[in-house]
């Protein structure tokens, strides 16, 4: 019973720490502007994920919601940033869907300002 417990609260824990990291990475992104460098969203956002596989150079990805409770942070879960020649162009799954499917060579030629992410 003592093991079903530790593993219990462990999980809990988790899940209160992927939330928390979540809401924060949602608060920061309205502080988010165009036309920012790297080195400046990286002081607001922080580290974006890195080891997965749909990481790009251009294109990070910050973990915005829990769909599944399995610890991953898959890309239905992320808000994607997207940077043209080291400045932010847009960001968002609504942008980045125009951005990487209309076979846009640039940003400017998406009309839409970037989605709002709207919290729980």
């Amino acid at each position: 019973m003592k093991k079903f417990t530790l593993l219990f609260s462990t999980f809990f824990a988790l899940l209160l720490l992927v939330g928390c990291t979540a809401a924060r990475n949602i608060e920061n992104s309205k502080k988010l502007r165009a036309g920012m460098t790297k080195n400046q969203v990286l002081a607001i956002m922080g580290r974006p994920i890195e080891d997965e596989a749909y990481c790009k150079p251009d294109v990070w990805f910050y973990h915005v919601e829990t769909i599944w409770a399995d610890g991953l942070d898959t890309r239905d879960e992320c808000m994607p940033l997207v940077f043209e020649n080291g400045k932010l162009v847009g960001w968002g799954n609504n942008f980045y869907t125009r951005y990487s499917t209309r076979g846009v060579r640039n940003a400017s030629e998406i009309k839409a300002a970037p989605e709002t992410l709207k919290t729980n």
